[in-house]
C-alpha cells in the first residue's frame, strides 16, 4: 500500500450534535407556502415534520457507522485531502473502478451497490462482474479537504483521481459517474494523460441537435422538453452556485434547517418520487437515508466548499467528443435526456445504452441500485467482449 494513503475513521463530534439540536429546537420557520405542494419549495409542514424527527428519533451516528463498515483512507492529493472508501473484490481478477458521485450526493449515495459490485457472485455475478472499487468524495465534499484557492474544477478532479488510483496500484481503470460524476468521468476520458480506459455514466452531457429541435420522435422531443424544464423550473440552485456561492453559504453555515431544506428539495424534486398525484421524496427514498445525507453535509460544514463546484466548471462545460468507449444509462425522471443517435453525435463508441428503465430519476444508485448494477455489469461485459475481439 502507497505510504501515502492514511487510514481514515469517520467520526462526528458529540458537541457538535448536541449544539446542532439545540439550533433545531430554536429554529425560526417562515409562514406556510401558499399553494398545496412542492411548486414553492418545501411545504412547511413537512419541514417541520423532519426537523423533530432529525432533534429527536434520527441516530447521529449513522453516517460514521456506515463509512466505517469499508475501508477508509485520506490521502493529500495536489496540496488537497482527499477522503475515499477502496473496497477490494474478493475475485482477483476484478476490474478496479472509481466511481464519483455528484451535489447535493456524497460516497453515501453508493453504499447499496458496493456490495453488488465487488462480490458479485452473492448477488446474482459471476466473477467475470467483479469490481475493485474507489469511491472518492469530492474536493469540498464530506470529509475531504476544502481548497482553498480558485482552480479546482473537473478537470483538475480527474488528474487527482488519476493519481489515487496509481496510489491504490492500479496502472489503468475505468470510470463510472452520475451528476459531477458524470463530467468528471467526461474529464477523465478527455484527456490522454489519464490511465482510465472507459466509462459509464447515468447524466449524459449532450447538446441537442437540428434534428432533436425539429423530430416528432418522441424520444427526440422527450430530450429537448427535459432540457427546456430544467431551466424553466430547477435551475434556480444552479445559478446561484455558480455565480454566488459564498453568500449562500453564511445562511447553509449557520442554519441546519435551511442547509436541510436546501437539499430535500433537489431529493424531490430530481427523483421518481410521485404516486397517485402527489410528489413526497420518501416515496423514492427512505427518510433516514435523506437525513444522512443532510447530517453529513451539515456535519463537515461543506454548504459553501460543495456549491463552489458550481462556481469553477458550472458555466463552461467540456463538450469536446469522448472517443473511448462509454456506457449510458437513462433512468426516466433524470434531469437530462437523449436518444441513442444523440448520443452518439458526442459518444461515437458508445458500448451499451439503456432507455428502457420503468422507474428512476437522478439518483439511480439510490432509487434503483440493482438496476444500475445490471446496467454496469451489461457495460463491462461488452467491453470484455470489444477487448477480446479487439
Amino acid at each position: 500500500m502507497n505510504p501515502a494513503l492514511e487510514p481514515f475513521t469517520p467520526t462526528f463530534d458529540h458537541a457538535l450534535i448536541e449544539s446542532t439540536r439545540e439550533r433545531l429546537a430554536k429554529t425560526r420557520f417562515p409562514e406556510a407556502e401558499t399553494v398545496e405542494d412542492w411548486q414553492q419549495g418545501v411545504p412547511l409542514h413537512y419541514c417541520q415534520e423532519l426537523v423533530r424527527y432529525w432533534s429527536e428519533d434520527y441516530d447521529w451516528q449513522r453516517v460514521p457507522n456506515q463509512l466505517s463498515r469499508y475501508e477508509n483512507f485520506m490521502t493529500e492529493v495536489d496540496g488537497i485531502g482527499i477522503h475515499c472508501l477502496h473496497v477490494r473484490s474478493p475475485h482477483s481478477q476484478a476490474q478496479p473502478l472509481v466511481i464519483t458521485h455528484g451535489w447535493p450526493g456524497s460516497v453515501l449515495e453508493f453504499l447499496n451497490i458496493i456490495e453488488p459490485l465487488t462480490n458479485p457472485t452473492e448477488y446474482g455475478g459471476t466473477p467475470a462482474d467483479a469490481f475493485h472499487l474507489v469511491i472518492p468524495s469530492l474536493p469540498g465534499f464530506g470529509f475531504s479537504g476544502k481548497p482553498t484557492a480558485a482552480g479546482c474544477g473537473v478537470e483538475r478532479i480527474a488528474a487527482m483521481w488519476d493519481e489515487l488510483m496509481l496510489r491504490f496500484g492500479y496502472n489503468t481503470y475505468i470510470a463510472q459517474g452520475g451528476d459531477w460524476g458524470s463530467l468528471v468521468t467526461h474529464a477523465l476520458l478527455l484527456h490522454a494523460g489519464t490511465h482510465c480506459l472507459a466509462g459509464h455514466i447515468n447524466l449524459p452531457m449532450v447538446i441537442p441537435d437540428d434534428h432533436t429541435m425539429t423530430s416528432d420522435d418522441p424520444v427526440e422531443r422527450a430530450s429537448l422538453a427535459a432540457a427546456m424544464h430544467y431551466q424553466e423550473h430547477e435551475s434556480g440552485y444552479s445559478k446561484q452556485q455558480s455565480t454566488r456561492p459564498q453568500t449562500l453559504a453564511y445562511a447553509l453555515a449557520d442554519s441546519p434547517v435551511g442547509q436541510m431544506s436546501w437539499i430535500i428539495e433537489k431529493y424531490a424534486q430530481w427523483t421518481d418520487c410521485e404516486e397517485s398525484g402527489a410528489r413526497h421524496p420518501e416515496n423514492a427514498i427512505q427518510r433516514d437515508v435523506l437525513l444522512d445525507i443532510v447530517t453529513h453535509y451539515w456535519m463537515t460544514n461543506t454548504a459553501g466548499s460543495s456549491a463552489r463546484l458550481y462556481w469553477e466548471s458550472f458555466n463552461q462545460p467540456d463538450y469536446r467528443p469522448i472517443e473511448a468507449p462509454i456506457g449510458l444509462s437513462l433512468f426516466p425522471k433524470e434531469l437530462f435526456l437523449c436518444s441513442e443517435r444523440l448520443a452518439k453525435t458526442r459518444y461515437p463508441q458508445l458500448m451499451m445504452f439503456n432507455n428502457a428503465h420503468q422507474r428512476g430519476g437522478h439518483f439511480a444508485s439510490l432509487e434503483q441500485p440493482e438496476a444500475l448494477v445490471g446496467d454496469i455489469r451489461e457495460w463491462h461485459s461488452a467491453l470484455q467482449s470489444s477487448e477480446k475481439a479487439g
